[in-house]
């Protein structure tokens, strides 16, 4: 079976504004046929919450908190809840609804996304299979959640280990093509993420800590000795050619094109109105 050549870029760490127009410019560029599918890993200066495309600012997120910490702040494309972005390593993959290997329901795309991750977690040793809500009641969960903090409960396909989720995605669909990106936890910090959310009570608030720590995990503490961020991005890279039988090449963006990335961010990204329309 042929190998196919995708494109792949790591950007470092660079500003929320920045990271969520790059992702955008890279499924526009592909829905106009100017590059190859493309994978992307990516890190945030400074640390960051990102909210879903749905979220409720207001209703939802403490923002005295956010700024108290000094996190940067934004909106993804992409739905899901609420994920801070600090030690971690986060990818996107952008590839046409209409690629052979992309089957076409959303959660079919997504976990054949997602065998690229589960390869990675392979590579660094961890046992990873993939979450399928079986019951009824876990079915309904998933389509009402209780809370805000996006690693609360895995969802169709999320990659977990010894029963608690260990990576959380989003997937969006524009212009004939699949935005899916995500985030590969090194270490978490409990109490700084639930310190970004609200709650109706201090006691829900505790209750809901309380689970979190027996739904998620982070890579750390799951191995003897750490991974670090250069290891993880190593591993997930391999993980990724393996799941998805690809070649990745390395490729850095024109100036041309890093202007249009930081003119999308300004445009965008670092707007009230976009961040805080809901």
């Amino acid at each position: 079976m042929m190998t196919e050549t995708w494109r792949f870029i790591d950007s470092g760490n660079r500003s929320p504004a920045y990271n969520m127009a790059l992702d955008e410019a890279l499924l526009n560029w592909h829905s106009q046929g100017k590059i190859p599918p493309t994978i992307r890993f990516y890190g945030w200066n400074p640390a960051t919450l990102s909210i879903g495309y749905f979220q409720k600012v207001e209703k939802e997120i403490n923002m005295e908190a956010v700024q108290q910490y000094g996190l940067g702040f934004v909106r993804r494309p992409t739905g899901g809840r609420g994920v801070l972005h600090d030690k971690e390593l986060t990818y996107s993959v952008i590839v046409s609804e209409d690629h052979p290997d992309m089957p076409a329901t959303v959660t079919e795309a997504y976990r054949v996304i997602s065998e690229g991750i589960l390869e990675g977690f392979k590579i660094v040793g961890l046992d990873a299979y993939f979450a399928i809500p079986r019951s009824e009641e876990e079915k309904t969960a998933l389509k009402n959640p209780r809370s805000a903090v996006c690693f609360d409960a895995p969802s169709w396909y999320e990659l977990v280990v010894e029963g608690r989720k260990v990576a959380g995605s989003a997937q969006t669909r524009q212009k004939g093509v699949i935005l899916q990106h995500g985030s590969i936890i090194l270490e978490i910090d409990e109490d700084k993420l639930f310190d970004l959310f609200k709650y109706s009570s201090e006691r829900v608030r505790e209750r809901m800590q309380k689970n979190f720590k027996n739904k998620a995990v982070a890579i750390n503490a799951l191995r003897e000795e750490p991974l670090s961020l250069q290891e993880a991005s190593a591993a997930f890279r391999q993980g990724f050619e393996r799941g998805l039988n690809i070649h990745l090449e390395q490729y850095e963006l024109t100036d041309e094109e890093e202007a249009f990335v930081q003119e999308l961010a300004k445009e965008r990204y670092e707007q009230d109105s976009w961040n805080y329309r809901r």
